[in-house]
Order: structure tokens, then C-alpha cells, then sequence
């Protein structure tokens, strides 16, 4: 869907063959990085009370896939060859962190000290 200067995204994913399905959105806008939101299920709930790892905000839930200022990317890049197989993985290792609390995803989190560099 494209809404004025926008393109607008939305599909079911699966991370593997045991996990979930979630209903993800892709909000594009031109010269912006791709914003990815999770639009069900509520990902609050299913982490029963702990902050949510790796996303930029929670409500509503925006993914953290890459760091913007290493450039990893940038509007040459082909969104459906990195933004989504990042949001697949993305939510792979939330499934990994739902089951053991811990982030095995890597990258810079938001809020880190040396992500401010």
C-alpha cells in the first residue's frame, strides 16, 4: 500500500518451523531508513512483564535490526535482501530470549553507552 510518500508493508512471518506467526509492517518512507513494527501477537504480553530487548520503542513494538550509524542500511540497499530476512531473524532470537532471557542476537542496543559514540 503507498500512502503519500510512503509504502506501507504488511505480511505474516514465521521464524522457523516450531516458532510463532507474527503480522509484521514495513513503513517506508523515501530517503528514511525502513521502520519494522509488530503488529501481532502483542509481543508485551507474551514477555510477561520484561522490557522487550532490542527494539527502539514498545508501544507500539519497533524493531532494533540494524545500527544506523555503521551504515549497515542504506537506500541502495534492496529492503526485501536485508530489512526482512533481518526481522526474520529478529524474531528468531526473541524466541530464543522468551525462552531463556537471553539476547543472542548481538548488535548495539538502544540506550547503550557505547551506542552513543
Amino acid at each position: 500500500m503507498v500512502r503519500r510518500g510512503q509504502l506501507i508493508w504488511d505480511f505474516d512471518a514465521r521464524p522457523s518451523a516450531l516458532g510463532r506467526m507474527y503480522q509484521l509492517r514495513i513503513r517506508h518512507k523515501k530517503n528514511c531508513t525502513p521502520e519494522v513494527y509488530v503488529l501481532s501477537p502483542n509481543l508485551i504480553d507474551i514477555a510477561n512483564g520484561r522490557a522487550l530487548p532490542h527494539v527502539y520503542s514498545s508501544k507500539p513494538v519497533q524493531l532494533c535490526l540494524h545500527f544506523p550509524k555503521y551504515d549497515e542500511w542504506t537506500p541502495d540497499k534492496p529492503i526485501a535482501e536485508t530489512i526482512v530476512p533481518w526481522a526474520y531473524l529478529w524474531l528468531y532470537y526473541f524466541e530464543h530470549w522468551l525462552a531463556t532471557d537471553e539476547w543472542q542476537g548481538g548488535g548495539k542496543h538502544p540506550g547503550d553507552d557505547d551506542a552513543k559514540d
